[in-house]
């Protein structure tokens, strides 16, 4: 893609974001991120060992020179725990991006929206790039916003649900009151899910799931990219109005009477 995003101080071509867990190995892992194009890819920091031996762990298949690494506090249920968390990713990954989530009902593993918000105050004021995962809450998003994170990730549908975008109402709300990037995050679950969130303006999609558990993992990241692409630029050009009855395709004017 030509256009160009932001988040923080860094810029991005591709306008998808895809995680490091779920895959079969970590080959495959890294054959689907090149395959989706993508820039950026999630680490769970309580999820995968970084200390692992040489050639055995993810950072020797997802290169820090190749991928920029977001850390994330995924597995946190207190904002204290996220906050810990995302001070050992800086250290660890010598990064200040990080995706920030804690979890508040473990079955549905949607959001704690009042920890979110504990949480990103203290790490928008430690210098953090905050990305938080968050329920599609207009309100909940605005307020994140306006305490200078990055951008907002509101969810689709839950995490690993692949039900698609359950609540584009939601989103348009989102998009329209908020002046960060909206990143859809979770529920993605095949190519016109991402089609959509991009048709509605959305900066970019995270997704994993969908990716790894499809059957071809590596078609599905392809499919991903040119469908993130295509949403993008029906975005851009602008669709055509929705009419409730027929219009012809042809113009009637000067047609000949029989």
């Amino acid at each position: 893609m030509s256009d160009t995003w932001t988040l923080g101080s860094r810029s991005f071509r591709s306008r998808l974001i895809i995680g490091s867990g779920k895959y079969a190995s970590f080959e495959q892992n890294r054959a689907c991120a090149e395959a989706s194009g993508s820039e950026m890819v999630t680490v769970a920091l309580r999820r995968t060992k970084l200390d692992a031996p040489r050639g055995e762990g993810l950072l020797d298949h997802l290169s820090p020179e190749r991928f920029t690494l977001l850390p994330n506090t995924a597995g946190c249920y207190s904002a204290a725990d996220a906050i810990t968390t995302a001070r050992l990713g800086r250290e660890l990954l010598g990064t200040e991006l990080v995706k920030l989530e804690v979890i508040g009902d473990e079955r549905t593993l949607f959001p704690d929206v009042t920890a979110t918000l504990e949480a990103a105050r203290t790490l928008v004021g430690e210098g953090f790039t905050v990305l938080p995962y968050v329920t599609d809450d207009p309100v909940a998003c605005q307020k994140l916003a306006a305490l200078g994170c990055a951008a907002v990730m509101p969810l689709g549908a839950p995490i690993g649900s692949g039900m698609g975008i359950r609540n584009p109402a939601n989103l348009r709300i989102i998009l329209e009151t908020v002046e960060v990037p909206v990143i859809v995050d979770a529920g993605v679950g095949t190519a016109s899910d991402a089609a959509i969130a991009m048709e509605l303006g959305c900066a970019a999609v995270l997704m994993n799931t969908g990716i790894a558990l499809a059957k071809d993992p590596v078609k599905m990241a392809r499919a991903m990219r040119l469908a993130v692409e295509s949403g993008r630029l029906a975005y851009e050009a602008g669709r055509m109005p929705r009419r409730l009855y027929a219009s012809a395709s042809s113009p009637t004017d000067g047609l000949a009477s029989f």
